[in-house]
């Protein structure tokens, strides 16, 4: 049986069929939960984004519009979602800044799964540091490098994503790999010191 496109899918949503919700939920899951961990740095975060993403995606079914395709709102959608989260959490600090550190720490799963092997601890210390230099940029800088790099999606898809112009978009992504750059300079001096033993 072949698979109804987005289009279709889009439009029976509208008409309120649960089923077909369902299957663009189960269609783009993943992806959105992919892009909401690359924004958000952990996996708690990044499930509860997904969800409050596709509540989102529900409610606001009516006011989609064919010109853009299905991928790029419901990227649309997670990248607003996320700032708006930020922007939550930003206006609600009242908790120690040590309660933050966690963040960076791997799931249970994660840590049980990396193993002793000395190529994992250094994907790890990699991820980790990643992690780290990406959690420096701004919220803009951020999301743009993640759809870049992480996502593969061309300038003008990132500019009709976060509704800038592709000048900023360009403008966004060289100062946020400058940062990251400097942010992960010690890692080549590392390297080298390693290759040099």
């Amino acid at each position: 049986m072949q698979k109804p496109d987005d289009a279709v899918l889009i439009d029976q949503i509208q008409q309120g069929d649960i089923r077909a919700f369902r299957k663009l939920v189960e269609r783009y899951k993943k992806r959105i939960y992919y892009l909401a961990y690359d924004l958000s740095g952990n996996h708690h975060d990044a499930e509860d984004l997904s969800q409050e993403v596709f509540i989102k995606v529900y409610q606001s079914i009516h006011r989609y519009r064919p010109e853009s395709s299905p991928y790029s709102w419901l990227y649309r959608i997670t990248v607003n979602t996320f700032i708006d989260q930020k922007r939550k959490k930003i206006l609600n600090i009242i908790k120690p800044l040590s309660t933050y550190k966690a963040d960076s720490i791997p799931e249970p799963a994660e840590r049980s799964a990396a193993g002793d092997s000395e190529k994992k601890a250094d994907s790890y210390f990699l991820q980790s540091h990643l992690q780290n230099a990406l959690k420096k940029l701004s919220k803009r800088e951020r999301t743009v490098f993640v759809l870049k790099h992480y996502h593969g999606l061309s300038i003008a898809e990132i500019a009709a994503t976060v509704d800038v112009a592709e000048g900023t978009v360009k403008s966004l992504l060289f100062r946020a790999i400058r940062k990251m750059q400097q942010a992960l300079q010690f890692l080549r001096t590392e390297m080298e010191t390693r290759e040099a033993i």
